[in-house]
């Protein structure tokens, strides 16, 4: 089925203020889709957590947000992009607990199980893309 892109916005993630416009957008696009409030909490905690792995991990990158209708579901994709050192071992950075920086590790594997798609490509020295989407 193909998506067809409704809304399209690109915003740097450099800082901690573009973390804070990134959940923003997230939780007034979730908003204007009539997401309930546990979704809303979900996408926004998962955004929150991406992005603040591409200002602290990868050095900065960007945020791709899409907001998608396919005629039967509506969503939202989020695409994380940097070209940061990459991660070593997916395997280990996907397990609970696990953090490189010494924090709670909810980090990617709790960010999966709050959306409905996950995926993730890293490259060590060339960067990692983070894409997720929540549907309603």
């Amino acid at each position: 089925m193909m998506n067809n892109i409704v809304r399209r916005e690109v915003i740097p993630l450099l800082s901690d203020e573009d973390i804070v416009r990134a959940r923003k957008i997230v939780r007034d696009w979730t908003i204007s889709l009539k997401f309930s409030l546990v979704d809303q909490t979900k996408l926004v905690t998962a955004v929150s957590e991406l992005a603040r792995n591409t200002v602290e991990h990868g050095g900065g990158g960007s945020a791709l947000l899409e907001m998608l209708d396919d005629s039967i579901r509506r969503g939202i994709r989020l695409t994380f992009e940097d070209q940061g050192p990459g991660i070593a071992n997916i395997d280990q950075a996907m397990t609970d607990g696990y953090s490189s920086r010494g924090s709670l590790g909810l980090g990617l594997g709790g960010t999966k199980r709050l959306v409905n798609e996950f995926d993730l490509s890293s490259e060590p020295g060339k960067g990692t893309r983070v894409t997720i989407a929540r549907w309603k």
